[in-house]
């Protein structure tokens, strides 16, 4: 959902960008209000959403301009409810947009030359089309927001369905994790803080630029484009990271080495708006070495075996509890919760790569050997053992065992039957008028024959 609302953002974008630049007089193809839908916005977010790859669920000078006359309802409802948006949500979004743009081009001079703006004018832009979304979300949650589903609403509704328009719910695990974090020698992290020194006294000298060794030496994504990291509020960062970033006054100058679970940064202000930052950054990770890495190997082998033989009355979730380094899950006799949707059980995908793998050829209640990974919090590597505790096959949706997925899939139809209701009753009341080259669809509402006429 958030890519696909950064790249309607975007087709917003190319519209605005286009409309400014065309000298001709704009042709209109829908009015609704006083609100005018231009022809160029149109044809706009179709050539955007054919550049993107996004589908359109019929013809696209029927859907996209109907979309943009619903948009228009709400939007204008909320004048009425004076539904206002906070700027800081506002701009929070729009950086992240920025950000995601810079990320996906290249550049900041590569987003300005694609649209054609510079970035001032196009986060004005963007400001614009961010808040209006927003506004629509807010109207259409306080429409929706007394929708109540009991158990016996949920089996009405799962009964209306039929059989063969079930939802596939695919294969789910639930696993069971135990893992050692070799220790990093000192050595090795003396090491690294001094290479993040001779880089801070290259840029504080002027013999190198930060992005520059950005590029060459940090092992952050962001090394990419030269460490920037964009705009953030202090949530966003982790806390070490924020504290040094916001207590920077002088963007030529560099910060004390930094230690957070990521790794040492040095880090380099760029520029500070209101309660947001834009940083660049040197991230260096000090490596475990592989003796270390084997030590853990055989440490937690000798457990396995300890546990498969039944010795001293150990099992998987206590060793878990005693052994385990792993805080999310080891007080929960080894259960790794999945953060995406805030349950024990996973889809293959949602596992760590390197669990995934091994998951996938194991049977319930097998325990792995011990394999290396890279923990996804730290990017370190560890090590670690699963146990297979659950495994539910691909399957139509049942009401016993999939009571929360058809929970969800009613409260959306709720949903949608309360906002269709709600704009054919709008429609009533608000003039539209649709020039006549446009008419000829078949529309989702019924906006001909309304308030649609010559006039």
């Amino acid at each position: 959902m958030k890519i696909k609302t950064i790249l309607f953002c975007l087709m917003a974008i190319m519209a605005l960008s286009v409309s400014a630049q065309n000298n001709v007089a704009e042709e209109v193809a829908w009015v609704v209000g006083d609100e005018p839908i231009f022809k160029s916005d149109i044809e706009e977010q179709y050539q955007q959403a054919m550049y993107e790859r996004i589908p359109i669920d019929g013809n696209p000078y029927c859907v996209l301009p109907e979309r943009m006359a619903v948009e228009k309802l709400f939007l204008h409802q909320a004048k009425i409810d004076t539904v206002e948006i906070p700027n800081s949500t506002v701009m929070q979004s729009v950086d992240s947009r920025i950000n995601y743009l810079i990320a996906s081009l290249g550049s900041r001079e590569k987003v300005e030359e694609y649209f054609r703006k510079s970035l001032p004018e196009l986060r004005n832009q963007l400001i614009d089309v961010v808040r209006d979304q927003y506004t629509v979300q807010e109207v259409q949650r306080n429409l929706t927001k007394n929708i109540k589903a009991t158990p016996a609403d949920v089996r009405r509704y799962f009964n209306t369905i039929p059989m063969d328009s079930l939802p596939t719910i695919p294969l789910q695990v639930e696993v069971k994790i135990i893992t050692i974090n070799p220790a990093i020698p000192q050595e090795e992290i003396e090491n690294v803080k001094a290479r993040l020194r001779e880089y801070s006294e290259k840029v504080n000298s002027g013999e190198s630029e930060f992005s520059t060794l950005a590029i060459l030496y940090s092992e952050d994504g962001s090394s990419t484009y030269g460490g920037e990291v964009g705009f953030r509020g202090r949530a966003e960062l982790l806390p070490e990271y924020a504290t040094a970033a916001f207590n920077l006054n002088d963007t030529k100058r560099v910060s004390k080495i930094v230690e957070t679970d990521a790794g040492f940064h040095i880090i380099q202000l760029i520029e500070k708006r209101g309660d947001r930052i834009n940083t660049r950054h040197i991230l260096l990770r000090p490596k475990v070495s592989p003796k270390d890495l084997d030590n853990a190997q055989i440490k937690l082998d000798s457990l396995r075996n300890v546990i498969l033989e039944g010795k001293k009355d150990l099992t998987f979730e206590n060793a878990a509890f005693y052994v385990s380094q792993d805080k999310d899950s080891k007080n929960n006799n080894g259960v790794m919760l999945n953060a995406k949707t805030h349950s024990n059980l996973f889809e293959m995908a949602d596992l760590p790569n390197e669990v995934g793998k091994v998951v996938a050829n194991m049977q319930v209640g097998e325990i792995s050997e011990p394999f290396v990974m890279i923990n996804p919090a730290t990017n370190r590597q560890q090590v670690a053992i699963v146990k297979l505790s659950k495994r539910i096959e691909s399957h139509r949706a049942d009401f016993a065992d999939d009571y929360q997925v058809l929970k969800d899939l009613y409260e959306n139809y709720k949903r949608e039957e309360i906002l269709t209701k709600w704009i054919e009753e709008k429609q009533k009341s608000t003039y539209v008028y649709i020039e006549e080259g446009w008419r000829n669809c078949d529309f989702k509402y019924k906006w001909l024959n309304i308030n649609t006429s010559d006039k």
